[in-house]
């Protein structure tokens, strides 16, 4: 009973606060920033390898990055994209540029080529910021980029970049460093407002390119505070590992130690080998993670070392039932905050109640109106009763989550922010479900309730599956492949891999000449024009594509037999990081896979 009394306590504590917040209100991150500096001014805001900055230097320099903003005669509404890998500094410029009222687009920084050159194009940025350890990656565009140039360089290990500066960029470091240190007057984002785009947080859609969801202060505030309804507070220490660039790092987690006053520890990038080192190290008493490397911290051997620690809550998301309990078990961890959510989604819930399995509940439909509804995945429509309107599941039945959307613009509850692409935007609301004249928000996710609430995922509709904690856009993969000589037919879709979390990716190609198929010729291809997460994993050569009556390619008999050769004739390739190749999937390289021997 304590228990639920004390949720219900933070529930009116920090849910009240978010419920009075307007769109069309001036309170802005800024704001917000400012006001712990006053109150907290000496408190350690991130750690960094050896690095400390309290919240006072952490404001000071994000000051510096206004004011250099402001001297370029940048202003409120513009877009700076920001290319930079897990560091203080992509804190500080974020920072910076919305103190002048300025959006923020968080560039993935696993993407090359074209996939890059859509993302800054998409925001509409006139200026790219790029951490000096990305320049590699900034280097696989063309030459004829229509934004200017401002490379942050980095000191120590991580700045071997820093001599090599593309023609015209410029020195940002260097620059900062002439800049004044007090806060800008707060007159220069006059005309920014709550519901103001903070960031754009790209997502993979079925486009084959990224979209760029707009995601504004008071959605930052709202996926900050999920933490905190955990008990997250100002005397606690969240360790980050995840890319500031999504927003379950760069959101959730950082939001966290924002709103509450706590420190940040944060890492360059996930290792499982160093993990719990770092958590002991920086004495964390949270972390937030996704499923994926939960599985990869328990394949690690077994340490007399696991259990010590302060951990008092984790929260994320993709923890699967099956090592759900394992985990908890062998790193004695208190409490599980599984939530669900998406970048550019309306719907999020909290499971507080250690629930194995589940994503949640929502206690109020005055908090949250959302609803699970029939939907025929084979047909990809919704089930409709003889009114012609959408019908609710019943507990036990998997249907798609869908979020009510708000009537007026200045209520908060369900709304909806859109990406950059009205086109994309209009593609994910739903009207007239259960009335005429209403809207929800489509997830495009699958889902199911117990009898007492409780949610549980199910999967991903449509084209997109997730693997090693990314969407993975089949359309962008397909393209990106089709170049590969005498490729007739490419069919892209995620299959289960024993023991992973999320879906590894398969390519079924129809070539001229299937004994043409060159593994190491393959291999480059795709590592060269596609992110690690995104190259796939399984190549299966068929002799004719498989598709409908109207020409689609069908996909859900490959999906079922995946890999499986006692129904896969076809010729099966793995890939190889360690060769650099695919490989034929023999019984051997078959069983290296399942065993966790071969790396995927």
């Amino acid at each position: 009973m304590a228990g639920k009394m004390t949720q219900f306590y933070r529930l009116l504590r920090y849910g009240l606060p978010l419920r009075r917040l307007s769109p069309e209100g001036d309170l802005t991150l800024a704001d917000l920033i400012e006001r712990q500096v006053e109150k907290r001014g000496d408190h350690a805001f991130v750690l960094y390898e050896d690095r400390q900055l309290s919240y006072r230097e952490y404001n000071e320099i994000a000051n510096r990055v206004a004011h250099w903003a402001m001297a370029r005669e940048l202003r409120t509404g513009d877009v700076v994209a920001l290319l930079m890998e897990n560091r203080p500094e992509f804190l500080c410029v974020w920072a910076g540029l919305a103190k002048v009222g300025i959006t923020t687009a968080l560039i993935n920084t696993n993407q090359p080529g074209r996939a890059l050159h859509h993302a800054i194009s998409e925001s509409k940025a006139g200026l790219a910021i790029v951490g000096s350890e990305c320049l590699p990656l900034y280097e696989t565009l063309e030459r004829d980029t229509p934004w200017k140039l401002a490379v942050l360089t980095e000191a120590g290990a991580h700045n071997a970049a820093a001599a090599r500066f593309p023609a015209g960029a410029e020195d940002l470091a260097a620059s900062l460093g002439t800049q004044p240190t007090g806060n800008p007057p707060r007159k220069v984002r006059s005309g920014a407002h709550t519901g103001d785009e903070l960031f754009y947080i790209y997502t993979s859609g079925t486009t084959g390119l990224p979209k760029a969801a707009r995601f504004s202060h008071i959605k930052f505030v709202s996926a900050g505070t999920a933490a905190r309804f955990g008990g997250f507070g100002p005397t606690d220490t969240m360790y980050c590992a995840l890319p500031l660039y999504h927003s379950a790092g760069g959101a959730m987690a950082a939001g966290a130690v924002l709103l509450s006053g706590g420190t940040l520890a944060l890492r360059r990038r996930f290792s499982a080998s160093r993990f719990w080192e770092d958590i002991r190290r920086y004495d964390a008493t949270a972390f937030q993670y996704i499923g994926e490397f939960c599985r990869y911290l328990l394949n690690q051997p077994a340490d007399p070392k696991d259990g010590q620690h302060r951990i008092k809550l984790i929260i994320g998301n993709g923890l699967r039932p099956d090592i759900w309990e394992e985990f908890r078990d062998r790193f004695r961890l208190p409490s599980i905050i599984e939530f669900y959510g998406a970048t550019e989604g309306n719907v999020a819930m909290l499971n507080m109640d250690n629930k194995v399995g589940s994503v949640g509940r929502i206690p109020l439909k005055s908090m949250m109106d959302a609803r699970l509804i029939r939907y025929d995945v084979e047909k990809g429509e919704y089930l409709r009763d003889e009114n012609g309107r959408c019908i609710e599941c019943e507990p036990g039945e998997v249907g798609e989550l869908i979020g009510a959307m708000p009537a007026t613009s200045n209520d908060a509850r369900g709304r909806f922010e859109g990406y950059t692409s009205k086109a994309d935007t209009e593609k994910k609301i739903l009207s007239d479900a259960f009335e005429d004249g209403d809207l929800f928000f489509r997830t495009g996710d699958l889902l199911k309730t117990d009898a007492e609430g409780y949610f549980y995922f199910i999967d991903r509709i449509g084209d997109t599956f997730r693997w090693k904690g990314e969407n993975v856009s089949t359309q962008e993969v397909a393209e990106a492949i089709g170049v590969y000589p005498g490729v007739q037919m490419t069919n892209v879709y995620g299959v289960e891999v024993t023991g992973a979390e999320g879906r590894a990716g398969m390519a079924a190609l129809v070539l001229e000449d299937p004994s043409a198929f060159d593994g190491a010729a393959f291999y480059e291809l795709v590592t060269g024009s596609l992110p690690a997460y995104a190259a796939p994993v399984f190549v299966r050569l068929q002799e004719e594509p498989e598709v409908t009556g109207t020409f689609k390619l069908k996909k859900g008999d490959l999906q079922a037999q995946g890999y499986d050769r006692s129904q896969v004739e076809d010729p099966l390739f793995v890939r190889d990081d360690a060769a650099g190749r695919y490989v034929e999937l023999t019984a051997e390289r078959l069983s290296a896979l399942e065993t966790g021997a071969l790396r995927i």
